[in-house]
């Protein structure tokens, strides 16, 4: 996991504190990990953890007036922390996506669909309007989503949860990023739906050999999904690991602790075929 050389994605170092009255308090500290291309990291750890921090570091989304981030995030190499927001808004969505927990988050209600993502689309890309909805059209289509040219003309809130998130990840997907951050993809959604996004997130690592940051407190989907495993615990990595080697010989008593309260949810079970 920490081969540097080949990793797409390099945090090194990386520091994250918040300013209070009382002076500086350390949400992460002295994170180090990497990850190689195609390959899916976990980040497992219970809420308050400091995993959607160090994503939200990796986004460079923190606020950074309130926030101080120290430490090095390199993508394919360039420096990311300190980018200058216009700078960084050229890769996010380009060569580094973010699904998030809950998909209602990530549009503006009062526009459809399809002005959203062909915006997105054409914010990052030399298409015209119309090259860009054939391309959102086609990769609705990859994510099996029914009908896409009628669902562009939707607004948000006519979309199903579990529709809203596969549009996330076409969205998310159409530009072939080097890196995707999913942060608790499945959380809002229900058992089928769930599976549907895994396995699509699954579907596009393989086929476009897209590095995927998952972070989860599901222990089944980590499981299911990732290579290697990283586990948090008040803003420290106190375990990291190939996903069977945890599983199977967790080190610290916090991980054996996780792996002894997770659900009896077996995803492997699920018959997955046809699914998609």
């Amino acid at each position: 996991m920490e081969k540097k050389d080949h990793n797409i994605l390099q945090v090194k170092d990386l520091c994250v504190q918040v300013k209070t009255k009382a002076g500086f308090t350390s949400l992460v500290q002295g994170l180090n990990f990497g990850i190689e291309k195609g390959k899916v990291l976990g980040i497992v750890g219970e809420s308050g953890s400091g995993k959607t921090v160090t994503s939200m570091s990796i986004l460079q989304l923190l606020d950074q007036k309130s926030m101080e981030i120290q430490g090095s995030i390199t993508l394919k190499g360039q420096e990311l922390n300190g980018l200058k927001n216009k700078d960084m808004q050229k890769i996010r969505g380009k060569d580094i996506a973010f699904i998030m927990q809950n998909p209602m988050n990530a549009f503006t209600p009062v526009f459809t669909i399809g002005h959203q993502f062909v915006e997105t689309i054409k914010s990052h890309t030399s298409l015209n309007k119309k090259q860009a909805k054939e391309l959102a059209i086609e990769v609705m289509q990859y994510v099996n989503l029914p009908d896409p040219a009628k669902l562009l003309k939707n607004y948000p809130f006519q979309l199903s949860g579990g529709m809203l998130q596969r549009v996330m990840i076409a969205m998310a997907t159409c530009l072939h990023p080097s890196v995707i951050i999913a942060d608790e993809p499945t959380t809002a959604l229900d058992l089928h739906n769930q599976l549907l996004v895994l396995r699509l997130l699954d579907k596009i690592r393989s086929e476009y050999g897209t590095s995927i940051l998952l972070i989860s407190h599901d222990l089944g989907v980590i499981a299911e999904m990732a290579d290697d495993v990283i586990v948090m615990k008040r803003g420290r990595i106190i375990e990291k690991a190939n996903v069977f080697e945890l599983f199977d010989h967790p080190q610290h008593e916090y991980t054996k602790k996780l792996l002894n309260t997770r659900p009896i949810l077996q995803v492997e079970q699920q018959p997955l075929i046809n699914m998609l």
